[in-house]
């Protein structure tokens, strides 16, 4: 599983090696073609607004956006990496400053709202949405387990 993460927001005070890790844990236990590829891009808000405006035809910035590149892309694989060849999931977006400030609204650290918007992010690319309530109930049901289960195997504790 090829994870790759670009910071370009300037921001430095969380672990880019322990995000990566995350993503990958989430497109494991997702179980996700290990020969997928995912790219985290971190970005800084004017980047972010732009995107925004650009993309969702929303003002302001937001706090992650996630853009597919393989439409055809199937969540399961093979055991055959010729019957599922690499599959590029596209990026996902996140804009630290956004993140900073929720995280101070939820009462936990930027860092975990890092891992909360990156999974959020990799689970759009994965086809889930919250457009409809049903839909919501189902995305934050399955990125709390996510989560939990991340936070036990990091042993980080976190909630």
């Amino acid at each position: 599983m090829a994870v790759f993460v670009a910071n370009e927001s300037g921001v430095t005070d969380f672990d880019e090696v322990t995000l990566a890790a995350l993503a990958r844990f989430v497109l494991d236990t997702m179980k996700v073609n290990p020969l997928a590829e995912l790219s985290v891009m971190l970005v800084e808000i004017d980047a972010m607004t732009d995107l925004h405006v650009r993309y969702m035809a929303e003002e302001g910035p937001t706090d992650v956006l996630a853009f597919p590149q393989d439409e055809a892309f199937e969540p399961s694989w093979s055991e055959s990496p010729e019957e599922d060849p690499t599959t590029l999931l596209g990026d996902v977006v996140l804009c630290p400053e956004v993140a900073r400030r929720q995280a101070v609204q939820a009462g936990h650290g930027m860092e975990r709202e890092l891992h909360i918007l990156c999974t959020h992010g990799i689970l759009h690319l994965l086809g889930y949405d919250h457009a409809e309530p049903e839909e919501e109930r189902e995305m934050w049901k399955l990125q709390n387990s996510l989560l939990a289960s991340w936070d036990t195997a990091a042993g980080t504790g976190a909630s």
